[in-house]
């Protein structure tokens, strides 16, 4: 690819349709390489707005919203970062040759609702993954559960993100509660839901697998060390790269990466969610793009995720290895409902020469909203960990 100069008519574009904190350092990647960036998201000033070149706010879900501000501002490329987004007018933006969406508008749209995906991975390659079903009716929900499905089970609305509108039910009372959550917490009100059975698994792994051209232009798939990561609620709150894990259980899980992403197609970063328990293991998801626990690459890797997925879509070289030993993430939360807070405790987070801070900047702060991230690394990954907490919880917000 010839790359122009931003803000010229050379300029090679590309627009970011979710501009939040993975975004942003996506953007970032993408300007040290020259790139003219388009930040597209739902709320004024967002993180990636602040860093790029132009900026809009708009519903992305609007089809024709979404058609009209690609025809101005006339991208090369696409790159859709959320979930909220007419997937299906990116298809037709494909379809039209007016730019291309990056990996496709095909895997955008299966991987943008968990039934696609969980379609593809489980009927269609017949890939190991839980027992599950769909509903669309509090009723439909209380029959699959009693019909297959099981006690506990989980319970997630088909288009969500970072944990929302997730349950965990025990017992048939707490049926009705998550079916309710998942009303009001997926990112598009109302719809579907899939409910899984909880496997007992040792561990849950994200596995960063890229797609990139190789010196022979052919497509080429690389896998990061895996990443093993702790939620509360189906919200990340720290990762760690390396996890520990058998050989037979990483080839497996690079087997069945492979699977899902060659079927999905194009080129990029996807984040493969595994479980593992010993050898064994189980597809969970799959993202399109960088993931939330892949933040821990900032501090691990010669190559993080975001430059990863700059490079891959640029067509240009790429490395996956790591830069130390291991590393660690730890999330910074808002802790209140507030509008333009301030941070203390920087000063005594950053006292350890081992870790680094982000702070997003987003305008708003809710209690459980991911404001930042600390990073570390260390000789070990329980040593990075350990690193990575204590300067989360150094970092204190507070009223601006």
């Amino acid at each position: 690819m010839k790359i122009g100069t931003p803000l010229s008519p050379s300029a090679t574009r590309i627009m970011l349709l979710g501009s939040g904190e993975l975004g942003k350092e996506v953007i970032i990647a993408l300007q040290r390489l020259g790139v003219e960036t388009i930040a597209v998201d739902r709320y004024q000033n967002a993180p990636g707005q602040q860093v790029a070149h132009h900026a809009h706010v708009i519903n992305m879900a609007d089809p024709l919203a979404l058609r009209r501000l690609i025809e101005q501002e006339k991208p090369h490329i696409i790159v859709p970062e959320i979930e909220a987004i007419a997937t299906d007018a990116l298809a037709q933006v494909e379809a039209d040759g007016i730019a291309e969406v990056i990996p496709t508008a095909r895997a955008t749209q299966l991987t943008m609702n968990r039934e696609g995906i969980r379609k593809l991975a489980a009927e269609a390659l017949n890939l190991p993954t839980s027992r599950y079903a769909f509903a669309e009716t509090l009723n439909e929900l209380r029959m699959a559960i009693d019909g297959g499905v099981g006690y506990p089970c989980i319970v997630k609305p088909v288009i969500s993100s970072s944990g929302k509108g997730q349950s965990t039910i025990n017992e048939p009372e707490e049926i009705e509660k998550a079916w309710d959550d998942a009303m009001s917490g997926g990112r598009i009100k109302g719809g579907r839901v899939i409910v899984e059975e909880m496997i007992e698994f040792d561990f849950e792994i994200t596995l960063l697998t890229l797609r990139a051209r190789s010196r022979s232009g052919e497509i080429e798939t690389h896998f990061c060390a895996p990443i093993g990561h702790r939620q509360i609620n189906g919200d990340y709150v720290e990762s760690w790269q390396p996890q520990a894990m058998s050989p037979a259980a990483l080839q497996r899980a690079q087997e069945i990466a492979a699977a899902v992403t060659g079927n999905l197609g194009g080129r990029g970063l996807f984040g493969v969610e595994l479980f593992i328990k010993g050898d064994q293991v189980w597809f969970s998801e799959v993202s399109p793009r960088p993931h939330d626990t892949g933040m821990v690459t900032m501090s691990s890797q010669h190559q993080n995720e975001f430059e990863l997925h700059a490079r891959a879509i640029l067509g240009l070289p790429v490395s996956v290895g790591m830069s130390v030993t291991a590393a660690a993430s730890a999330v910074i939360y808002g802790a209140m409902n507030e509008g333009a807070i301030a941070f203390e405790g920087v000063d005594a987070a950053l006292q350890d020469p081992q870790c680094e801070l982000r702070l997003f900047g987003k305008p708003e702060a809710f209690t459980q909203r991911r404001m930042g991230v600390a990073l570390a690394y260390g000789d070990s990954a329980s040593d990075a960990r350990y690193r990575a907490n204590r300067a989360a919880k150094q970092v204190t917000p507070v009223k601006g």
